[in-house]
């Protein structure tokens, strides 16, 4: 193409013009009075779109509308909606064979089925045996537009700016959550969901459905399978929640809700990974949702909590917990309690100072903050002398559980940091590697306990801390059980933290010899990492992990994932670097050693392993454990396998081969009376259910 001369004025307008094209509108300059476009988005397109959840729920919400589309394709939207229909907004009046009437959005359909949202703001999950007629509207919902040229400038220049103008905190801008899920559905489940991350807010994965039994096991299959969009080859860390036939999965930054019977999607909600991060958080793990009414909760890596409308996605409100250009992140599934949202961050290993934070559900609004690591001027209080205390951290990120009779939330505390070396932070260094109980309208503390004291091995207490009611030793006790990653397995007393009892559940261990009365470790013999390197059990993956334990009351019996395996731990004065992981040592593996990996099943009476399922495979598995009422335990092998045993024998009774690597646990539930079982296996969900 020869060279030509362009007038500025001219070349100014071929810029913008090409800009309106490729770049997002939030990067587009464009003029327009966004006050006044408010006033019209509110007075006339709130009817049918949302924005920080203001208007309705019958159109694409329109909050984030501006770095996501560009200008050109916003005013093709505004101009002649009937172009393009938005995927999920095709318009469809569908007759049922019992005569029901519905007209809605059909937010997706297969051969089979078909998944709607009327224009009601209810979702139906529709098999087409069960329909006589769809009829569809080819045209668009949406009327073409026909103000004038600079009514819409003033629309698209309050859509630009719509991301920064967020939703008051004080509930002025907020509605009202009808529908969805209540709280006291949360705290006892109906039957056949699974409203939170463990499906049980007292941490144990039981459940009470019984259609899948050791006598027909062999009937299990894949009844479907999802593929999770832009995961890659990494493997998913995410529980699924379902919710009255709805399923709710994540992956970094993204949401997606799909139709529990079949895999097939009704809506996602993604942003991009944020850039810049370091520790867990830059590694794009997410661990799932939360529900409560009609709102979805989740974390970003970049330790914002988000509320999204569980019907079709759209984002309600947006609050930053901590600071990520300070190391905070977030990974782990929110956990409700009451009207609010709790969640822990990720960072742990980066020298951030650990906190947990409270949440109201309906506003986003800040309601409390518990800090894991004392101000400096308390220190000496809680066991903190030398300069580590700055960079302390004692993360929060596995979700706690919750407990109604006594009503109190439950909390893991992660490891302290460096986390090799405690020269600059000699003491106990409260409240890291300990579980907390707090007031939760509060965070005000009301017991700890600390299960390794001046950790120097990365032992997090972040494994799940299980309350349950049971005669302990003669005695009707109400308890709190964990399989700590340090190798040994706790019982307390959950409405005062009192020490009962600690056993061993792994035989390499040299750390300590035992857990004395008083609930401290007493020390072996070579515990301290040293700069030549010194040999000590467990290693720093831990005898166990976050992976999900399971209590089955019918046995009496308490299943974990054990890992049998040490580590020559060894110490340095390398200092905390801003982008930098704060470890002050490493840990590598023994040579020769060859790890191995076992579902183990644990007597809380006496702390005795009852059986054990020995796992072939590199010791690398990170799936837990699911235990049902009709005597099964669902695990994920080492070997790549999906398996189950009897949970009274712990005889291998089906395993299904998948090559996964296990980074997440399993859970049940019901949909349309048929009892499935899901796990996030690799980049995927895959969901068993009987032959039929």
């Amino acid at each position: 193409m020869p060279a030509f001369g362009v007038p500025a004025v001219e070349l100014d307008q071929l810029v913008a013009f090409v800009q309106s094209r490729i770049l997002p509108l939030s990067k587009t300059s464009i003029s327009g009075n966004a006050e006044t476009g408010a006033a019209l988005f509110f007075g006339k397109c709130s009817q049918c779109h949302m924005v920080w959840g203001r208007g309705s729920i019958n159109g694409p919400d329109l909050t984030e509308a501006a770095p996501k589309l560009t200008l050109a394709q916003i005013e093709t939207a505004l101009l002649r909606p009937a172009v393009r229909p938005g995927d999920g907004y095709q318009v469809a009046t569908v007759r049922t064979a019992n005569g029901q009437v519905m007209r809605g959005f059909v937010r997706n359909e297969s051969s089979t089925d078909l998944q709607m949202q009327s224009f009601d703001g209810r979702l139906h999950l529709l098999p087409k045996s069960e329909l006589v007629r769809i009829d569809r509207d080819l045209r668009s919902q949406m009327p073409p537009w026909t103000g004038s040229p600079e009514a819409m400038r003033d629309l698209i220049a309050f859509l630009k700016h719509a991301p920064e103008q967020k939703p008051r905190m004080d509930g002025a801008d907020s509605q009202a959550m009808p529908g969805g899920i209540d709280w006291r559905s949360v705290v006892k489940p109906k039957p056949g969901n699974w409203p939170s991350y463990h499906g049980q807010l007292n941490g144990n994965r039981y459940s009470e459905l019984a259609q899948i039994t050791p006598g027909n096991i062999r009937n299990l299959a894949p009844k479907w399978m999802f593929t999770v969009p832009g995961q890659g080859g990494q493997a998913l860390e995410v529980t699924p929640v379902v919710v009255d036939g709805v399923m709710y999965v994540t992956r970094v930054n993204t949401v997606i809700a799909l139709d529990a019977r079949t895999g097939r999607t009704i809506w996602q909600y993604t942003r991009p990974p944020s850039k810049g991060l370091v520790g867990d958080a830059a590694g794009g793990i997410n661990r799932g949702v939360a529900v409560l009414g009609d709102r979805v909760f989740f974390v970003t890596d970049n330790a914002h909590l988000l509320a999204l409308h569980r019907v079709n996605g759209a984002l309600l409100w947006d609050t930053e917990m901590a600071d990520a250009r300070k190391h905070y992140g977030a990974t782990s599934a929110p956990l409700i309690v009451g009207d609010l949202v709790i969640s822990g961050v990720s960072g742990g290993d980066e020298g951030i100072r650990g906190q947990l934070n409270a949440f109201s559900a309906s506003t986003g609004a800040h309601v409390w903050r518990f800090w894991s690591i004392p101000e400096m001027k308390d220190h000496a209080a809680d066991g903190w002398v030398g300069r580590a205390l700055e960079h302390g951290c004692g993360a929060t990120w596995l979700t706690g559980t919750y407990d109604p009779e006594t009503d109190s939330l439950v909390w893991p505390i992660g490891n302290p940091c460096p986390d090799f070396n405690g020269d600059e932070r000699k003491g106990d260094n409260l409240f890291t590697d300990s579980v907390v109980a707090l007031e939760p309208r509060t965070g005000k503390l009301k017991w700890h306990y600390q299960f390794t004291p001046h950790d120097l091995h990365d032992w997090d207490a972040t494994e799940t801390p299980m309350l349950i009611d049971l005669k302990f030793q003669g005695v009707p006790r109400k308890l709190l059980l964990q399989g700590n990653r340090n190798g040994f397995f706790y019982v307390l007393d959950r409405t005062n933290g009192k020490f009962l009892a600690a056993t061993p559940f792994v035989k390499k261990l040299t750390w300590a010899t035992k857990i004395a009365p008083d609930g401290r470790p007493v020390l072996g013999k070579g515990w301290l990492p040293t700069e030549e390197g010194t040999e000590i059990c467990p290693s720093m993956e831990g005898a166990s992990n976050w992976m999900s334990s399971a209590y089955h009351p019918g046995t009496g019996l308490f299943y974990l994932m054990a890992l049998e395996k040490c580590n020559v731990f060894s110490k340095n004065s390398e200092w905390w670097k801003q982008g930098e992981s704060f470890y002050g040592g490493s840990a590598r593996r023994v040579a020769a050693e060859v790890p191995r990996k076992y579902l183990r099943a644990i007597d809380p009476q006496t702390g005795k392993i009852v059986w054990q399922y020995e796992q072939f495979g590199p010791g690398e598995t990170w799936g837990g454990v699911l235990a049902t009422v009709s005597g099964l335990v669902f695990f994920g092998d080492d070997d790549g396998s999906f398996g189950a045993l009897d949970a009274k024998t712990g005889k291998a009774l089906w395993h299904f081969p998948l090559s996964a690597r296990w980074h997440a646990s399993p859970m049940t539930y019901q949909a349309d009376g048929r009892q499935y079982v899901a796990v996030a296996a690799n980049s995927g969900i895959i969901a068993f259910a009987l032959s039929q």
